[in-house]
């Protein structure tokens, strides 16, 4: 029976790895919630069996029910009514009816709207395991944040008037945010939000490329104060699906059918505005949006480990030259390059989604239940500083690493299986098709690296990496960790010369920075994830079963991957620093020599 969380060895070792209990005492505000719902954990060890319990049983549905309906959800797709309403795929809508069923689609709202009030971190468990099964399902499944944006910013009436139904399934959502003329740029948004004599709010315009746009509640940014031209002119607005709101068009994509894509055209459509005018987007889109990069990055995970598996498992009974093509050096080094890159992408996206909890949970307690004592009141506000700037780094850093893997992974698997892997007949074509996307959608990844960049040459990098490499290791590691403390300097080097070469050097060094530090993060976290001994007693180790087969210790098999990880990027850091501190500026002098003219045709 298939299980996607008891069959993945390094999920269930990072459950253990990662302090869970801390994380649950911060979102469960010290468990003061247990004497008021049943369903929530009266302390540290409740909570994580309640997790652990959870993505049990959705590894279990995600393995059992929605993988097999993906291909047949991927061929048939959304069907657009006449009357301007969406069908989903069959497939997708039994998946949906399950899922509320399992009562997940509540995963981070809290008790009180019927929520489970999971951790961002084990909602980033959920997101993977759901996207391996169906990438194309994640991006409802995924747009939980919508409901936290209400929780979090809305009025208590609408928080009343949505959050019961969205913890019921009985409602999905959507982020409308982009416009035909308004893609990455959000501060050219032209859809006008007005107010009539009643000072009752409207919307009136055309948003497009939006995913899950005929969901039944819409979060949509738009122009409230239309004599301001930029970001400061806009506001948040919720909206229920109705007359006035049409779906235009459903976008003809290359991957992803199961997840309609809407142009949307609101006919004054009435609405309500979420929190203070003017903050749409510099305040509540941008948190909404860290969700959803995290989402993405989670999905490209999930997306890159059903490709990897459909490689593995197809290199191991295809036969050629008389032997299984595994054992075949340049397709056995291909496969243990992917499964590290997954593991490195795992790694990273973990992080970012225990940091991101930190934050929030600090954030929480000093807005919502303040300490009296001042010492812990500072204590929680220098750590709430510190979290959010580790955050605003990590999150588009774990977008872009993971959406490139996923991409590299899935575009590998396909080499893996030759012309078989062309063809339809194996699920590598539709997992390349799905991963293109994860690098486009929620900020591409030249987008993430500019977002990612400051905060590298500002020192935020260098303070995640010294605390990461602060961490207690084993002494077999030392040679490991003189690699990094080596890529510490050299990055160190590379920073001092781009700040002395400007901000335009920056920009177009930003990659190779940013390249440079998520090496050195990966790299420590490997070596910490090396250096704990984990209980987990449904191991590969102690049961024979799951990712390595049984035949090593996971900590053994840690050290193997730090190992192969740590050592590979050391020269690819050395060049990168090479690269940087060259100084070589011919994009900007030579441009138009080397492009040539603009086509003509």
């Amino acid at each position: 029976m298939a299980n996607f969380y008891r069959d993945n060895d390094d999920i269930r070792f990072l459950f253990r790895h990662i302090d869970t209990g801390k994380l649950a005492e911060l979102v469960e505000d010290s468990f003061k919630f247990a004497g008021e719902f049943d369903h929530a954990p009266a302390n540290a060890d409740e909570a994580k069996q309640n997790y652990d319990m959870v993505l049990d049983s959705l590894g279990q549905l995600s393995g059992e029910f929605i993988a097999p309906r993906a291909e047949d959800v991927d061929r048939q797709g959304n069907i657009l009514n006449e009357d301007g309403t969406v069908s989903y795929a069959k497939g997708t809508a039994e998946n949906l009816e399950k899922l509320g069923q399992a009562e997940v689609m509540g995963f981070t709202l809290p008790h009180r709207f019927g929520g489970l009030n999971f951790p961002n971190t084990i909602y980033a468990i959920a997101i993977e395991m759901v996207s391996r099964a169906d990438a194309s399902l994640m991006n409802i499944f995924g747009l939980q944040g919508i409901a936290e944006t209400i929780n979090a910013f809305a009025s208590e009436e609408l928080k009343q008037k949505y959050l019961y139904d969205f913890s019921a399934c009985k409602v999905t959502g959507a982020m409308v945010l982009t416009e035909p003329d308004a893609g990455s740029d959000l501060q050219a948004i032209k859809l006008r939000a007005f107010q009539d004599k009643d000072d009752k709010w409207f919307l009136h315009g055309v948003k497009r490329f939006i995913t899950n746009g005929c969901g039944e509640v819409l979060l949509v940014l738009a122009r409230s104060e239309p004599e301001i031209n930029d970001g400061r002119g806009l506001s948040l607005f919720v909206c229920d699906r109705g007359p006035t709101v049409l779906i235009r068009r459903l976008e003809d994509k290359l991957g992803i059918h199961g997840s309609p894509t809407c142009e949307i055209f609101f006919d004054n459509t009435p609405c309500e505005i979420i929190g203070d005018r003017q903050r749409g987007l510099i305040t509540y889109v941008m948190s909404l949006m860290n969700g959803a990069r995290i989402g993405i990055a989670a999905q490209s995970v999930g997306i890159a480990e059903a490709a990897f598996r459909v490689a593995r498992n197809y290199a191991a009974t295809r036969r050629q030259f008389a032997v299984a093509i595994e054992k075949l050096p340049p397709v056995r080094d291909m496969l243990i390059d992917m499964k590290v890159a997954i593991e490195a992408g795992r790694a990273l996206l973990y992080e970012t989604s225990r940091i991101m909890d930190l934050e929030i949970g600090y954030a929480r307690r000093l807005q919502e239940n303040p300490p009296k004592d001042k010492a812990e009141a500072k204590r929680l506000k220098i750590g709430s500083r510190k979290y959010k700037r580790y955050a605003g780094m990590l999150t588009p850093i774990s977008k872009y690493y993971c959406s490139e893997m996923c991409n590299r992974i899935a575009y590998d698997s396909m080499q893996v299986l030759g012309g078989s892997g062309y063809m339809r007949d194996y699920a590598c074509e539709r997992h390349t098709r799905d991963a293109r996307i994860t690098t486009i959608y929620e900020g591409t990844s030249q987008l993430q690296v500019l977002a990612a960049v400051r905060g590298v040459c500002s020192g935020t990098a260098e303070k995640i990496i010294g605390e990461l490499a602060g961490q207690q290791f084993e002494p077999g590691l030392k040679d490991l960790l003189d690699k990094l403390a080596e890529g510490i300097e050299q990055l160190q080097k590379s920073i001092a010369f781009v700040k002395e070469n400007g901000s335009e050097y920056m920009g177009l060094y930003g990659k190779a920075l940013v390249d440079i530090a998520i090496d050195l993060i990966i790299g420590y976290l490997f070596c910490g994830q090396a250096s704990t001994e984990v209980d987990m007693e449904v191991a590969a180790a102690e049961n024979g079963q799951g990712d390595n087969g049984g035949t090593i210790g996971m900590k053994e098999r840690k050290v193997m991957i730090a190992r192969r990880f740590i050592t590979k990027n050391a020269p690819k850091i050395a060049s990168l620093t090479e690269s940087i501190c060259a100084g070589d500026k011919s994009t900007f002098t030579d441009y138009e020599a080397m492009v040539g003219p603009v086509p003509t045709e």
